[in-house]
């Protein structure tokens, strides 16, 4: 029995916030560290992706007798891929379904991420969401997939199918409006064949740091080049990441106010909630808890690693501030154009970068596969 221990991660919740980590591994699993998590740190769902598969199995030894039987069955290097991932997969669904249970199905999810090479294939994006989520077989199974044009046609589609959805790669407030938009037409398209919405559940995954490094790099090769605003493009930096966020959120509840989504509410429609994503800070000289701290509020989830877990439970001040400085947030985002950044371009730059920062991995941890299978194969 875990000892609960009052810290400020517990109190997300009474914001109308949700805690997911942004980790899996079968050591998680076996540990009993999961169960842990779940119980001391209200974890309530958990998301993953290639990056965190090839961390978690290159090198492991706790998966070799898996992939050992997956040898003596003849199965391929992405045979053996998918069992071991979809295994963990399932195992974790379970450990969080009395949550999904308990929850009306709002919490509880387990993310999954189509093969990342799929990005831009609506086709084969759609096929392999059918797939897993028939192999995998949980009720609290998300599937993730890129919001590139091509993702959020499998999104509309995967929706109307009954499958639910992490759209993952959300960088723009333009691509988070399409998100949306996507999970509405899904949802109408599911209503119009006659089938039950209120089960239906998606998140839009909003990534966070990584813009903030991409411009904060960008703003100093500015600053460089133009002494003359330099102190105010210092006033910009480390801050536009948190103002993308709370003027997606001021879209997010216009989308809601919509009469398309209240008709949808009407039949039980729940909503998509933004999921703050790439939530570790990655410059040393901000707050280790900022992507936290600044966008706690209702109706959204924070994916957590597990360092940044640690680091809220120790020290997040946790108050509601979603909507708080929006007016601030609109006068930052104003002003990158003024001092020669273009927004537009540096969120199509990260969305490019995040599918290779996918693809990567995945690829390096089916070569580490090839070479274990080779290891463990009979002479």
């Amino acid at each position: 029995m875990t000892t609960i221990i009052d810290s400020p991660i517990l109190h997300l919740k009474d914001y109308g916030q949700s805690v997911w980590m942004d980790n899996l591994s079968r050591d998680l699993l076996v540990s009993g560290e999961l169960v842990q998590l779940i119980d001391s740190r209200d974890v309530h769902g958990i998301t993953s992706n290639p990056a965190i598969f090839e961390k978690a199995i290159a090198g492991n030894e706790i998966y070799d007798q898996d992939i050992e039987a997956g040898v003596r069955a003849g199965q391929s290097v992405e045979q053996i891929y998918e069992s071991l991932v979809f295994d963990d997969i399932r195992q974790a669904c379970d450990l969080l379904r009395p949550i999904y249970d308990a929850s009306d199905k709002l919490d509880g999810y387990v993310s999954l991420e189509v093969p990342p090479d799929l990005a831009h294939d609506a086709e084969t994006t759609l096929a392999e969401a059918r797939r897993y989520a028939a192999a995998i077989d949980r009720p609290n199974l998300m599937i993730k997939i890129p919001g590139t044009p091509e993702g959020l046609q499998a999104v509309e589609q995967t929706i109307r199918d009954g499958i639910n959805v992490n759209v993952t790669l959300l960088f723009s407030i333009q691509s988070y409006i399409d998100t949306a938009w996507a999970y509405i037409r899904g949802l109408e398209g599911r209503l119009a064949d006659g089938h039950d919405i209120s089960a239906m559940a998606s998140v839009a995954s909003f990534f966070l740091s990584r813009i903030d490094s991409k411009v904060d790099d960008a703003l100093d090769q500015l600053a460089a080049a133009d002494a003359s605003k330099r102190e105010q493009i210092a006033g910009l930096k480390g801050k536009v990441a948190i103002a993308n966020a709370k003027l997606a959120y001021q879209e997010y509840k216009k989308i809601i106010q919509s009469e398309r989504w209240q008709t949808l509410v009407a039949n039980g429609a729940k909503v998509q909630r933004l999921l703050w994503a790439s939530t570790s800070t990655k410059n040393p000289a901000y707050s280790d808890v900022m992507y936290v701290d600044e966008l706690i509020g209702p109706d959204t989830v924070n994916t957590l690693p597990p360092d940044t877990i640690e680091a809220c439970a120790d020290h997040c001040d946790v108050s509601s501030r979603i909507e708080t400085d929006v007016d601030q947030a609109y006068a930052v985002i104003n002003a990158l154009p003024t001092v020669g950044l273009d927004l537009d371009s540096v969120m199509d730059e990260l969305l490019t970068e995040g599918i290779d920062k996918f693809i990567q991995p995945f690829e390096k941890l089916m070569d580490s596969l090839v070479t274990k299978v080779k290891q463990l194969s009979p002479a």
